[in-house]
């Protein structure tokens, strides 16, 4: 996992209890390929413009509305009259994005893609995956039971205050918001006793959801990762450690592959982010980020960072117009070879983070911007060296990454959301970044700077009512 930002996290590994390697196994499943087919049209599709209830939740038609923003093409599912033509020439379909118009298909046999490039809906294709011969057994830990036994300490907080403060978030915890009625989907690549933990750091988890193939039911054994993301917003203990929207509703999503790098991770994650939007979730986090993959001939360029080139920065750029905010990880290049950020950190219309020390100077590690396009980037920051996580044995532990700067950052735009309920994604956004100590003169570093997210609460105190009790 040498490139994916939520898992390059600096002196964390002899920390996590995160997995223990068993030796090698044939990769399940043996050798095969998949591939992305680009579509012509949606000719055929079973959704209509005019009754979009059958493929968005009534809680995503609610959001949708409440922004003033209309259902149109890229909402309405790929065309099954294709899909059904491609499984009669033998491909087995196991995905797709709807708003980019691909389609996954998997095969043994590659002779099969000279006739599917021929069918008049297929535009175009590219070998998004090709199985490895083998592949680490990883085994998760259980959970450290006396790690559970946390002291206590004086402030309500515990050891969550420090990247609470940073955002200046205690007032608006204060003033009752703390993320209650919003959903945040985390998209991760796994989430380590995440179910069992919930019990004891008191994580409002009310859905999970497989995208990686072969899809599993149980998210709760894979990569440790995202319970740490999860956990510094999610967790509730007072005294012990207090997150930054811990009144939220969370949704887990899987992406990330954790077995290898490829392109295909990309549409993973799109499929992750389409199905957020279905279920109707307001925020999505994601500490992930691509640059270079196993083939080397699909790795991101720099050229690329366009926000539109590579399909995960253009369907992130998306979900602002969907009425959703992103909030991820800008990556952990800064002392490598690469140094940028990566995708989908050069999206349009989302906030990329990256992550300081708790005196706000900059984590060397941090990736820089801009992007090739000449926008900011990242867009602000927060707390990322020394963060406040659980790990997936249950022990409250210190972590470096913008994987963390990001859910830190993300749990505070839900709170300002719920107090704010009228915004639409594009004022929460500039709201955000507009209150960026250094928005008067943003870098390729710090972006817009460390938000005052109780400045932008005071702005707008007039217009917001109280939550109720």
């Amino acid at each position: 996992m040498r490139n994916v930002v939520a898992i390059i996290v600096f002196f964390l590994l002899q920390n996590l209890g995160a997995f223990a390697a068993k030796g090698r196994i044939a990769y399940p499943g043996g050798k095969f390929y998949i591939y992305r087919l680009s579509l012509t049209d949606k000719k055929g599709s079973p959704g209509t413009l005019d009754h979009p209830e059958k493929y968005l939740s009534q809680k995503a038609l609610l959001r949708r509305e409440r922004q003033h923003i209309s259902i149109d093409s890229l909402d309405l599912p790929l065309s099954a009259v294709y899909l059904n033509g491609l499984r009669n020439e033998g491909a087995q379909v196991i995905g797709g994005s709807k708003w980019n118009n691909t389609v996954l298909v998997r095969t043994k046999d590659t002779t099969i893609m000279a006739r599917l490039r021929t069918l008049p809906y297929v535009k175009s294709s590219i070998r998004v995956f090709k199985a490895p011969d083998s592949t680490t057994v990883m085994l998760p830990d259980d959970i450290n039971k006396e790690a559970l036994g946390q002291k206590a300490s004086g402030d309500l907080y515990g050891r969550g205050a420090i990247q609470l403060d940073m955002l200046n978030g205690r007032k608006i915890h204060q003033a009752g918001f703390r993320g209650k009625g919003m959903l945040i989907a985390v998209i991760d690549g796994g989430y380590m006793n995440a179910d069992k933990l919930a019990r004891h750091y008191h994580f409002n988890i009310v859905g999970q959801h497989d995208c990686v193939w072969p899809y599993d039911d149980n998210v709760y054994h894979l990569l440790s990762h995202g319970t740490m993301v999860l956990s510094t917003m999610a967790s509730n203990v007072d005294s012990v450690f207090i997150g930054t929207a811990p009144d939220a509703s969370y949704l887990l999503l899987r992406s990330e592959d954790g077995r290898s790098e490829q392109l295909v991770e990309e549409d993973y994650w799109a499929q992750a982010a389409e199905y957020a939007d279905s279920v109707g979730a307001d925020i999505i986090n994601s500490s992930l980020g691509y640059t270079i993959f196993d083939d080397e001939n699909t790795s991101i360029r720099y050229r690329d960072q366009d926000g539109k080139t590579q399909l995960i920065s253009r369907a992130a750029s998306t979900l602002a117009s969907r009425g959703m905010v992103l909030v991820c990880s800008a990556g952990n290049e800064g002392m490598k070879f690469w140094k940028r950020i990566g995708c989908p950190a050069d999206a349009f219309d989302i906030l990329s983070v990256a992550a300081l020390s708790d005196d706000s100077v900059n984590a060397l590690f941090s990736s820089l911007g801009p992007s090739i396009d000449g926008r900011v980037k990242p867009d602000v920051a927060a707390l990322g060296v020394g963060a406040t996580v659980v790990s997936g044995a249950g022990k409250i532990i210190h972590a470096n990454g913008t994987s963390f700067a990001s859910p830190i950052l993300c749990g505070m735009v839900a709170c300002l959301w719920q107090a704010m309920p009228d915004k639409t994604a594009y004022e929460i956004i500039d709201m955000v970044k507009k209150a960026g100590n250094r928005y008067s003169h943003p870098d390729n570093i710090f972006g817009y700077g460390i938000p005052d997210f109780n400045q932008i609460l005071e702005s707008q105190r007039t217009t917001i009512p109280m939550p109720r009790q």
